[in-house]
């Protein structure tokens, strides 16, 4: 069963996750996620148990602790969804989904439509 776990204080490694998990039954993964970018944590995990039993019961048994100052979130990890990318904007491109970032409309007028972004300087044909 592969268990996430949020709330997760930054100063937490994988060896702590382990350790936690461990008297609940055979733990075959602790990761504690690290930011690409600052090689910091963030603040979340996951953790794999051998089986479903053990699973459930390290959830019962862990969800809402307080560890290392923090009361931890932890549940069944849903499986990613096609949709799910992550990274940059959330998977929405850049500029942030459909409020602003640069529009490529063809043609060199780099208008930027009526949602934001990105306008050339160069006057429009029709400006002249």
């Amino acid at each position: 069963m592969n268990i996430y776990v949020a709330n997760v204080p930054y100063s937490v490694k994988d060896q702590d996750l382990h350790e936690l998990f461990s008297p609940f039954g055979e733990v075959t993964s602790a990761k504690i996620i690290m930011d690409k970018a600052t090689n910091r944590s963030r603040g979340f995990g996951f953790v794999e148990m051998a089986d479903d039993e053990a699973g459930r019961a390290a959830i019962e048994g862990t969800n809402g602790k307080n560890f290392h100052g923090r009361d931890l979130v932890v549940n069944e990890a849903r499986p990613r969804t096609e949709g799910d990318r992550g990274g940059f904007g959330g998977g929405r491109g850049f500029g942030g989904g459909d409020r602003g970032g640069y529009r490529d409309r063809g043609g060199d007028r780099g208008d930027r439509g009526d949602r934001g972004g990105y306008r050339s300087e160069r006057p429009r044909r029709d400006e002249y």
